[in-house]
């Protein structure tokens, strides 16, 4: 089974690179992007076939490891 963890900033927290990466659009005359937040994306392969199972190990890591939920959100897709 596979795990697709999204992990981005919250809104209303300052995304620099997203900033940057919206600035450099614009100079490349892309129009029409009205904003940019960056985020990662991390791929879990999991040794289970019990979908509630892994969805419920997964957000346990989402807690303690791979987001900080102090300013991040994620979402979690399971496959």
């Amino acid at each position: 089974m596979t795990a697709i963890v999204n992990v981005f900033l919250k809104e209303g927290v300052l995304d620099p690179q997203g900033k940057a990466t919206h600035h450099a659009l614009d100079s490349l005359g892309f129009e029409g992007v009205n904003d940019v937040r960056i985020g990662k994306q991390i791929v879990l392969q999991l040794d289970t076939d019990d979908k509630a199972k892994a969805e419920a190990e997964v957000k346990e890591m989402c807690e303690t490891l791979l987001a900080n939920t102090v300013i991040e959100d994620y979402n979690i897709e399971i496959k």
